[in-house]
């Protein structure tokens, strides 16, 4: 059976735990992997021509991780209309059709969330960042019947082109913020910031923030344990790890790259122990 070639495009993925998932997930199913980590500015090119590279090589499929996951769909056509609407990607297809582009944040952290909680609804949630993983987050909300989405982003222009594609996608109340000064009446909090990542240490609120969130969560998931979760927890919020979204949406980014299920549960016992 031939191997299955994959690989992530990124920036700052060196210690990223994706090659690990993959491969784990192929063993599961009787594949062989291998898994390449791209760096276009170490290579040279720009993410178009990595994409290029990739296909001509053969690549089954790829990962994309920050900064690029809002160029995909420049070059890429995407392959749900959830994904066209939240307007960012992070996995690709390679085929001999063409290359196409899904969004396994966007229901890896449903995905996740679902096993956590269940049905219970988000509730009014503040969501720090709306790049590529924030998108795919905010939208997902929706999905699970989120009472309201309040943004925040330094980038109030990126914020509220968001707010528009929600609103646009879903009925879900959604507003801006403009301080992270007020946490009254929220039931969860999301970091889907860089900061707290390996080589981006800190955390997107104060130290002194105050509050009593039901619940929170946090995108980074290197390392698992951040300043923001952190404050989250002392706050009492029950918290749900990035490392969650990073299994989700690795198993579902593999059904795609495969188009065979991965056995879930071994691949967790596999990187996490029993």
């Amino acid at each position: 059976m031939k191997t299955l070639r994959l690989g992530l495009i990124g920036g700052n993925i060196k210690e990223s735990r994706s090659p690990a998932l993959q491969i784990a997930c192929g063993l599961s199913a009787g594949r062989n992997v291998t898994y390449d980590l791209l760096i276009p500015d170490e290579l040279g090119l720009s993410f178009e021509a990595t994409l290029r590279r990739c296909a001509a090589a053969g690549f089954d499929g790829v990962n994309v991780t920050y900064p690029y996951k809002e160029e995909v769909l420049k070059y890429v056509k995407a392959a749900e209309p959830v994904v066209a609407a939240l307007g960012a990607s992070n996995t690709i297809k390679f085929s001999k059709s063409g290359a196409h582009a899904y969004n396994t944040d966007n229901t890896g952290f449903a995905a996740a969330y679902r096993a956590k909680w269940g049905g219970v609804s988000p509730g009014r949630v503040l969501l720090i960042g709306t790049g590529g993983v924030g998108r795919a987050i905010a939208f997902a909300l929706a999905d699970l019947g989120a009472a309201e989405i309040l943004l925040h982003d330094t980038d109030r222009e990126k914020a509220d082109a968001l707010r528009q594609a929600i609103s646009d996608y879903s009925r879900v109340s959604v507003i801006l913020a403009d301080s992270l000064q007020d946490p009254s009446g929220l039931d969860g909090l999301i970091n889907a910031t860089p900061l707290g990542m390996t080589g981006r240490e800190g955390s997107p609120l104060r130290k002194d923030f105050a509050g009593h969130p039901r619940w929170a969560f946090d995108a980074v998931y290197t390392p698992e344990y951040t300043i923001f979760r952190a404050q989250m927890e002392a706050l009492g919020a029950e918290f749900l790890s990035g490392y969650e979204l990073y299994f989700y949406q690795g198993i579902q980014a593999f059904r795609i790259f495969s188009g065979v299920d991965p056995d879930a549960d071994w691949v967790r016992t596999t990187l996490r122990g029993p």
